[in-house]
């Protein structure tokens, strides 16, 4: 049963690259891959919080580094790629959790705002994707993890320049898995529910609205962040190798009511 299983979801001898890893989902998963046996390279702006990300990170045969990037910057994207490949080699997991969440009400909403949001959570996954993902698919095998969200479906929350930004997501994720799922390269993306994260800190700060949104969920509650170390692990790995071009709602139900 274990070397079954294990044949099923190590990620023993695969380099992963997780942006946005110093916090929240990106670092729940993060930790997950390095768990399972992957070599995890977390990239974030701040070096302070990579240093410590990856100093905590609990490992299961795999390896922690980091890279500080804006993915804001389309440059510092690019440079990004070119430092992952001189560093560490060919990428065989990429999972694009870095986001800004940017939500005033749209006849507020700046160009400024809409800019920033589309440049880290839609152009950064797109960049980053044209760089590794044929180099993914000429091996023969690769796997691209996208964080959407509820907002890629529905508007709620001031949607604005975020809900456009992960409906593109999902849909960038549809064309990545066209384009090089033949080649063996997986992408799928995960629609996480309501979590208490950092983008969502002030809405955790109102019990009132945050006992509203675990009551529509059908677990009856919000989530939490381990609740995304599975499905990581499994979309990053050998058990997903039929499952692409989806978008994955782990959310309680919540999408479902």
């Amino acid at each position: 049963m274990d070397d079954y299983l294990t044949s099923l979801f190590t990620l023993r001898g695969r380099r992963a690259v997780v942006t946005g890893g110093s916090s929240g989902i990106g670092r729940a998963i993060a930790e997950a891959l390095c768990r399972a046996g992957a070599d995890v390279v977390v990239v974030a702006r701040r070096p302070e919080a990579l240093r410590e990300t990856v100093a905590a990170m609990p490992t299961g045969g795999g390896t922690a580094s980091w890279l500080s990037a804006d993915l804001g910057d389309r440059d510092a994207v690019h440079r990004l790629a070119d430092r992952l490949e001189e560093r560490h080699g060919t990428t065989d997991i990429l999972v694009n959790s870095a986001g800004v969440n940017i939500r005033p009400p749209m006849d507020e909403l700046t160009e400024e705002d809409w800019d920033r949001t589309l440049r880290t959570n839609l152009d950064a996954p797109f960049v980053l994707g044209q760089r590794l993902g044929p180099k993914m698919a000429a091996k023969g095998w690769g796997r691209i993890v996208n964080i959407a969200s509820q907002q890629s479906v529905r508007a709620f929350g001031n949607s604005g320049a975020y809900g456009v930004s992960k409906a593109g997501l999902s849909a960038l994720t549809r064309s990545q898995a066209e384009a090089w799922s033949a080649r063996g390269v997986c992408a799928n993306a995960i629609a996480p529910g309501f979590v208490h994260t950092p983008l969502n800190e002030a809405v955790f700060r109102d019990p009132v609205r945050t006992g509203a949104m675990a009551r529509r969920t059908m677990t009856g509650r919000n989530g939490l962040l381990e609740d995304f170390a599975g499905v990581a692990v499994f979309l990053a790995g050998d058990a997903s190798a039929y499952v692409t071009g989806q978008t994955l709602f782990v959310d309680g139900g919540f999408s479902s009511t």
